[in-house]
């Protein structure tokens, strides 16, 4: 979910999930209410009720707790996915990493499509994203789905690559660089080399790529591990929303 999404559009938003509904062959809605919106909670269950779509991805700030209960009580099956967390951190203001010889870090305006997939399923093969907590979506199908996201990405702006010495790359992220941000899409450090300081690199490198004033990036509550490392580099949470799956009874009972 973007940052825009998440915490500045000043109402609720519904929209098909499309890439979502051809990738698992189920009908998916998408419901967001940004930190900003002021949304109540009827106006969400209307939104909910409306929906003919086989699941509603629903997105709510994680402050509105009596949220679920209401939502569990309704006609569909309440599944809680996740918690996404959202960090910021003013451009410029980064704790970097002492450079590296050898290694080479830069946006890179094309990096191929089957690198891409290649890095993308080596880093974010067992991460635990929201589509893992519906048994109607495969683990195999969300990863495929990261690995589509990651290319359009790349299609759409680049990437800011880390290479070392023997210009293998060894991390990749994936940015959206909007008229007042930054956002970090997907990041992350090849397995072979994760402990050993390279996402300090990388995300220097996505600093000296921005066009904007403030980075932005989000992940799963449960990543603690990447949260230590956005906040030994200066990020700061900001916000976090939570993630529930409103799943029609006829397919889990089918």
């Amino acid at each position: 979910m973007s940052w825009y999404d998440a915490l500045e559009s000043g109402e609720l938003t519904s929209r098909p999930g499309e890439y979502e509904a051809k990738r698992f062959g189920v009908s998916v809605d998408r419901i967001s209410v940004s930190a900003s919106a002021g949304t109540p909670l009827d106006e969400v269950l209307t939104a909910v009720d409306k929906s003919s779509a086989d699941v509603v991805i629903l997105r709510y700030p994680a402050r509105e707790v009596t949220w679920f209960a209401a939502l569990a009580a309704g006609t569909r099956t309440a599944l809680l996915a996740d918690s996404l967390v959202y960090w910021s951190l003013p451009v410029g203001k980064g704790r970097r990493p002492a450079p590296l010889a050898g290694f080479s870090a830069s946006l890179e305006k094309e990096v191929d499509d089957t690198l891409v997939d290649d890095l993308v399923g080596d880093i974010f093969g067992d991460y635990g994203n929201h589509y893992c907590a519906n048994p109607l979506f495969k683990r195999s199908e969300a990863l495929a789905g990261y690995q589509e996201w990651a290319r359009r990405s790349v299609a759409d702006a680049g990437a800011v690559v880390l290479r070392g010495p023997d210009r293998r790359v060894l991390a990749l992220a994936t940015i959206d660089q909007e008229r007042s941000w930054t956002e970090v899409q997907l990041a992350g450090v090849v397995p072979a080399e994760q402990g050993r300081g390279r996402y300090g690199h990388l995300l220097a490198a996505v600093e000296d790529a921005s066009t904007t004033r403030r980075l932005v990036i989000s992940t799963q509550g449960h990543n603690t591990g990447v949260q230590r490392a956005w906040a030994r580099y200066g990020f700061e949470p900001v916000h976090t929303l939570l993630t529930v799956h409103l799943v029609a009874d006829r397919l889990l009972l089918a």
